[in-house]
């Protein structure tokens, strides 16, 4: 079976970018908006635990979960197609 890579990519892309946003206004919502640095501010340049910070992370991790969903649907499909050539013969 192969995935459809673009489809895959835009579900990746959804669904990191949508889940650090809430997240983000999860940890707003019981311990406020700290500003602080954090690890994955670190990786998202300008992300932090503030209303922006939360937009700015969206961002981010909608492109990030596109390129890295893009990559593992491309390259499941290499993989199963040549699995499946090896079963065949």
């Amino acid at each position: 079976m192969k995935l459809d890579v673009r489809a895959f990519a835009i579900t990746c892309s959804l669904v990191w970018g949508f889940g650090l946003f809430f997240l983000t206004w999860w940890v707003i919502l019981f311990d406020g908006a700290t500003g602080e640095p954090t690890l994955i501010g670190r990786l998202y340049r300008g992300y932090t635990i503030s209303p922006a910070g939360s937009v700015i992370g969206l961002v981010w991790a909608l492109a990030d979960g596109f390129v890295g969903g893009l990559v593992f649907a491309w390259l499941y499909n290499l993989l199963a197609g040549r699995a499946a050539a090896r079963r065949v013969s």
